[in-house]
């Protein structure tokens, strides 16, 4: 079957174009007005394919491709194979990235499924709405009144953006997001299925039942912010809900009432901040990490996939486990409790311990 592509390629560069793109270096020996057709991986990539060497653990596929080029870094540029031009670059996973955006600009965010500019006749915008030039929006989509949304920005079908929402310019709401209460900045990405501003989980509890704390703060996103799909994030009880600029958001992620992620910070899949927490600036949370209420995660700091994290973590620290504890004792108790369990196995297999 012929390969589909489902986002438009907008140039065959030639390398010296990509070198310029990324800010790599094309090897001496190199063409520089060869044409690159596409990109690949090291395993898939033809005669005309654009690849890349980022982990070691690939060496041996780097030194079979059959790309036309490849960016690498210095170290491994002796291992490219004949005929497969190297592009030097400190970073060779990030000049992919960046070379790829320059390829297939559509595959940056959500695109329009629809029509490529205007409003649809089948969307539902409020008299009082406010929509700068050059907003885009598909059918099915509800925007509340005092809604305003910026140039550039696109609406998926189906999304809903509630009364006084506040979306800046150059972003893109994916199909079916809803937003409610929220102050949104320029450039924000929100993948379909995510719902932003809705009640925190705030209740007072007691024997008599459980009473609802009415939610009145808000959720404050900043510029430059990715949101996954399925992402949940709550407004604030009695202060903001805070994602800080640049911060990335993978699908799945749960961000509860009054947490503030910092900026640049990573919450990868599936992962939630309960209620008041605090991420700090470039930290990162693995996959179904758990942070606990009230507390604080320092800057830079890392946390491990599936941690279940209770207390504070300082800055720059690597912490793992449930309870989380700083990475090197964690790996000292799997290490004992795995020690453990070897000796008991050969006591039981020599006949010294009673499987009773």
């Amino acid at each position: 079957m012929a390969k589909i592509r489902f986002f438009p390629q907008s140039s065959t560069p030639t390398l010296a174009e990509v070198a310029a793109w990324c800010g790599a270096t094309l090897a001496a020996e190199a063409d520089a007005s060869r044409v690159v057709l596409d990109v690949a991986a090291l395993d898939q990539a033809g005669p005309g394919d654009l690849t890349f060497l980022d982990n070691p653990k690939y060496l041996d596929a780097f030194r079979a491709t059959r790309a036309v080029a490849a960016l690498v870094a210095p170290r491994h540029v002796q291992a490219a194979p004949t005929g497969c031009a190297v592009l030097v670059a400190r970073e060779p996973y990030r000049a992919m990235a960046m070379v790829m955006a320059k390829l297939y600009p559509s595959a940056t965010r959500p695109e329009p499924v629809f029509q490529r500019s205007g409003v649809s006749l089948a969307a539902h915008v409020h008299p009082a709405a406010r929509l700068e030039s050059g907003v885009v929006v598909d059918p099915g989509a509800v925007i509340g009144a005092g809604a305003e949304i910026g140039s550039g920005t696109v609406i998926g079908a189906n999304a809903v953006i509630g009364p006084g929402v506040r979306i800046g310019r150059g972003g893109a709401i994916g199909a079916t997001t809803t937003i409610t209460a929220a102050l949104i900045g320029d450039r924000v990405i929100i993948h379909p299925g995510a719902h932003i501003g809705q009640d925190g989980f705030g209740f007072a509890l007691g024997a008599r039942g459980h009473l609802k704390v009415p939610q009145v703060g808000r959720v404050i996103i900043q510029d430059d912010v990715e949101i996954g799909a399925g992402v949940t994030i709550d407004r604030g009880a009695n202060r903001d809900t805070v994602i800080g600029e640049g911060a990335k958001i993978d699908n799945l992620v749960q961000i509860g009432h009054n947490v503030v992620v910092g900026r640049h910070a990573v919450l990868v899949s599936q992962s939630g901040v309960s209620g008041s927490s605090v991420i700090g600036d470039f930290a990162a949370l693995g996959g179904q990490a758990g942070i606990a209420g009230h507390l604080r995660i320092g800057a830079g700091a890392q946390v491990a996939a599936a941690a279940g994290v209770m207390t504070d973590i300082p800055p720059g620290e690597r912490w793992g486990g449930a309870p989380a504890k700083p990475i090197r004792e964690f790996f000292r108790e799997v290490a004992a409790v795995k020690k453990l369990t070897a000796a008991d196995q050969a006591g039981r297999q020599a006949g010294h311990v009673d499987p009773a």
